[in-house]
């Protein structure tokens, strides 16, 4: 059987403007752009994850969508530092909503600009259902469990926090006790809700 290849004008109706707003639209999880940590733009989807029309959010600072702006410093630093090699970065972390409450998401990010990656940026935010109380937590705590949900070892978010290993160790044990976890598995599960 003889292959076909599809015409420009082919490809250029299988991928109109309209198909590409429909695939946003219809997208189950947050998509948005943003150019040097501003929104751009966004779809409904997110807009509504943090409880904000998509009008609102448009050149907003992201600081607005972090529970602090220490976390809003340091998840961008990380991220830099991720990105300008890899050209993409993703964590689990909690991001604070338009009513104060806050949210933890899993995020993943792309640019295609190593040299400047959050000079245009895409991301993808998924809701987790938290199955604790996460307000509960300080960022210091938010920052344990962010590098526990990259898989970081004790000694790994010590070198990246400042801290020392002890402190990481006393910490985690903390979070433990706090949310009645036998292990860090059994703590990541009940922190994003899966079942564990």
């Amino acid at each position: 059987m003889r292959k076909t290849t599809p015409t420009s004008t082919a490809f250029d109706q299988a991928f109109s403007p309209e198909l590409a707003e429909a695939i946003v639209d219809l997208c189950p999880l947050g998509l948005m752009l943003s150019s040097n940590r501003k929104i751009v733009t966004c779809n409904q989807r997110f807009a509504s994850m943090f409880g904000y029309s998509m009008e609102a959010l448009q050149g907003q600072d992201l600081l607005a969508l972090y529970p602090s702006e220490d976390e809003y410093q340091r998840i961008g630093q990380r991220g830099l530092q991720v990105m300008t090699q890899k050209g993409e970065y993703h964590d689990e972390r909690l991001m604070r909503r338009r009513d104060g409450a806050t949210q933890w998401f899993r995020v993943h990010g792309n640019t295609s600009d190593l040299s400047n990656p959050f000079g245009n940026a895409c991301w993808v935010f998924e809701p987790l259902n938290a199955g604790a109380d996460v307000s509960r937590l300080t960022p210091r705590e938010r920052e344990i469990l962010a590098g526990m949900s990259r898989g970081h070892t004790a000694k790994e978010a010590a070198r990246e926090l400042g801290l020392s290993p002890r402190t990481v160790e006393k910490l985690r044990a903390g979070l433990r006790a706090k949310f009645g976890a036998h292990n860090a598995v059994e703590l990541m599960s009940r922190v994003s809700g899966l079942p564990g």
